[in-house]
């Protein structure tokens, strides 16, 4: 005999991987230690008189691995849940205008 309705498991699904934020996290993140290793590594005196003797690629790299931290926190302490039937959920709009 067939069972035409799903399970209930009782298990919460989160999107984990494939949330976007851990994307975006992780390009983010990915461009930030290229930029921090061409800042140290690649860093000429005639770069610095351009930038007013301030090492962009370095303080930019940093930003970046910094932000990428935050997406990457914030996708850990937030994390999506993916409902486990999805036809179940009510589609109401969250806010009249």
């Amino acid at each position: 005999m067939t069972e035409t309705t799903p399970r209930k498991s009782g298990r919460v699904h989160r999107a984990g991987a494939f949330d976007i934020r851990n994307f975006i996290g992780a390009l983010i993140g990915l461009y930030g230690v290229v930029l921090v290793v061409y800042g140290i590594v690649g860093s000429s005196a005639a770069q610095l008189k351009k930038s007013d003797q301030v090492n962009i690629n370095l303080w930019a790299g940093i930003g970046m691995v910094v932000v990428a931290g935050f997406f990457a926190t914030w996708a850990r302490l937030r994390p999506v849940v993916v409902p486990e039937d999805p036809e179940a959920v009510d589609h109401e709009p969250t806010s009249s205008l």
